[in-house]
């Protein structure tokens, strides 16, 4: 049930709170999406190898890992608000330096721009917690919607930003700046509900506390954000290398990075309404594997002919894993505080888990000279996410006590 501190927001300021969560969400995606279909510019134009390519997007990932656990403590310290806010500008610093041209401002614009990112990753899901307990599947619905459209949009036009605009990798990427910058502006109403939040935090804080680290339940909730993250970024970094090789262009391969994103967007609202209303989520387990598992076996042995087919139920299937994992945090737990305990624990081993992959699919594909191996490793991934998902998808909450019982022991 959830706690008293959990009350509906006010009505008045509903809309400010729902726009708030909507620009931030659009900004967690965009500056990782768009780096994909430019890996091959800004690869030749630094002069860097495929595993170093990788890296660009493996440093948010490690971002996320480092700070996530920290996350929770300095949004109960200084007000989520305020630590919102801050993130928001150290997004748009990032961004800008990211942008200008050297592969150190490369790395060094990217791993602030991840700290950022990491920041709202945490406190979003329990900002949904706090204010809509009763609708956690709509606005986590919201939510992701708004982060996965503009992902797919991010993805789409890269190309022809640097290409056709004539606006380079540096402007291509840079421009997600002016999104940020308007987010700012959006956050900074929020910032006069920053004292009756952290009061009503702290009120509460004592009574439900649950170390969350010592959860089994916990875990699979953590190990099924990973796995899934990993197969995400995976795709995110590589899936315009791996189409080139089968012959598909440049700007091609980037749109069909963004069809698969678009093709996942109306799951990444269905599929958190649906669950919410469910007590145990195990059959949408189910079909986020089996859409996974399809979709790689049609990039490795499916025909090429029909190769945009196995791309949207990736795209699907990756929506139905996102949702899930987003739900996880507000579902197996019973208050604010606990969804952002959870969803910094999760996000910090899960998204240290994602970091391996681009990196490890870009070391395989040097050293093989082939897509083959990488994608069977995605196989892999998504039996092992089907495993801990069916564990994670129980009808419990990381502070009950039956959060300890194994996977096949009750509903």
């Amino acid at each position: 049930m959830p706690n008293k501190q959990n009350k509906k927001a006010v009505p008045s300021s509903i809309g400010l709170i729902i726009l708030g969560i909507i620009f931030i969400a659009a900004n967690l995606r965009t500056p990782l999406t768009s780096v994909g279909p430019l890996v091959s510019l800004i690869r030749d134009d630094v002069h860097i190898s495929n595993t170093l390519a990788g890296l660009i997007t493996t440093v948010p990932l490690l971002a996320f890992a480092l700070l996530s656990p920290l996350v929770p403590k300095l949004g109960r310290r200084y007000g989520v608000e305020r630590i919102i806010l801050i993130a928001l500008i150290f997004l748009t610093v990032g961004i800008v330096i990211r942008s200008i041209s050297g592969a150190a401002n490369l790395f060094i614009g990217t791993a602030i721009l991840g700290f950022a990112i990491a920041v709202c990753n945490v406190l979003l899901p329990s900002i949904i917690k706090r204010d809509f307990p009763d609708k956690i599947g709509s606005m986590t619905g919201v939510y992701s919607i708004s982060m996965s459209l503009c992902g797919a949009i991010a993805s789409g036009i890269s190309v022809p930003l640097a290409v056709n605009a004539g606006m380079k990798w540096q402007g291509a990427l840079g421009i997600w700046g002016i999104l940020s910058f308007v987010s700012i502006l959006c956050w900074l109403p929020h910032l006069r509900n920053q004292t009756k939040h952290t009061a009503a935090t702290s009120q509460h804080m004592a009574s439900n506390d649950v170390n969350v680290w010592r959860s089994p339940l916990a875990w699979q909730v953590t190990l099924f954000m990973g796995i899934q993250s990993m197969i995400f970024y995976v795709l995110i970094a590589w899936l315009p290398e791996i189409l080139k090789q089968q012959g598909i262009g440049s700007n091609q391969s980037g749109w069909y990075l963004s069809i698969m994103q678009l093709a996942l967007l109306p799951f990444t609202f269905i599929v958190p309404v649906i669950a919410g209303r469910m007590s145990s989520q195990r059959l949408l387990v189910v079909i986020t594997t089996v859409l996974l598992i399809t979709g790689t076996l049609g990039l490795l042995y499916g025909s090429s002919n029909i190769i945009l087919l196995w791309i949207i139920i990736l795209g699907i299937g990756g929506g139905f894993a996102f949702s899930l994992s987003m739900m996880f945090f507000g579902l197996r737990t019973e208050n604010a505080h606990q969804a952002a305990e959870l969803s910094g624990m999760a996000q910090s081993i899960g998204y240290l888990l994602a970091a391996i992959g681009p990196a490890l699919i870009g070391y395989l594909h040097d050293t093989t000279n082939s897509w083959n191996l990488p994608l069977l490793i995605l196989l892999g991934a998504s039996v092992a996410l089907f495993l801990v998902g069916i564990g994670a998808a129980r009808n419990r909450s990381v502070g009950s006590r039956n959060s300890y019982e194994l996977p096949g022991e009750g509903s």
